[in-house]
């Protein structure tokens, strides 16, 4: 695993001023015993798992990673339509603003606009069925939901439910990632939900 320090000063610019806009988001988790704001974990999380599923990838994979949460709690959930629609809809537009967002910084690092423009395929997911690298972020973008949130949804929601969302997250997952899973630390009752929805 290559450091932030062993990459192009560009890189380290743009990963510096993601985590600042992400250091300011109000909600807070607790993971592997440390209690940060959620987005700022979300993109360090997401680049270790990009960096576990694929050796030595590249920086416009690695910035798409740290930013796949960049500054989402200023555009809630609750600010769109109940439903699966309105949820839809949410999360293309989040994938947007990310993209456009992340831009800004890339641009104002010198990165070149071929870099730019990669990023943001990541960030929109474009060619999921056929970009490796794409099913590579989506693969840290489901690790990181199932380590930073399954905790905090299992009091919150019924047990269907939970089978529910653990079964889609997985059928948007690689084999590859699907293994990662097993590495990850949960509690009993985690475990036990994922490997209810993912026996079959």
């Amino acid at each position: 695993m290559r450091r932030v320090s062993d990459r192009s000063p560009a890189y380290a610019t743009v990963v510096a001023a993601i985590d600042v806009a992400n250091a300011a988001d109000p909600n807070p988790v607790t993971v592997r015993g440390t209690t940060e704001p959620l987005a700022l974990v979300h993109g360090r999380l997401a680049v270790e798992w990009v960096e576990h599923l694929q050796p030595d990838p590249p920086e416009p994979l690695l910035i798409a990673a740290r930013a796949h949460h960049l500054r989402r709690w200023e555009v809630p959930r609750s600010t769109y339509p109940e439903g699966k629609p309105g949820y839809l809809r949410w999360r293309r537009d989040q994938k947007r603003r990310h993209a456009t967002d992340v831009a800004e910084i890339m641009a104002a690092a010198g990165f070149d606009a071929a870099e730019i423009e990669r990023t943001q395929a990541l960030l929109r997911r474009e060619q999921l069925a056929t970009d490796a690298e794409t099913q590579v972020l989506e693969d840290a973008a489901c690790l990181v939901f199932i380590e930073t949130q399954l905790a905090e949804m299992e009091p919150r929601f019924d047990h269907d439910h939970l089978i529910d969302v653990i079964r889609k997250t997985a059928r948007k997952m690689s084999p590859a990632g699907l293994a990662a899973v097993g590495t990850i630390e949960l509690g009993e009752r985690e475990v036990a939900l994922l490997g209810e929805a993912l026996s079959d």
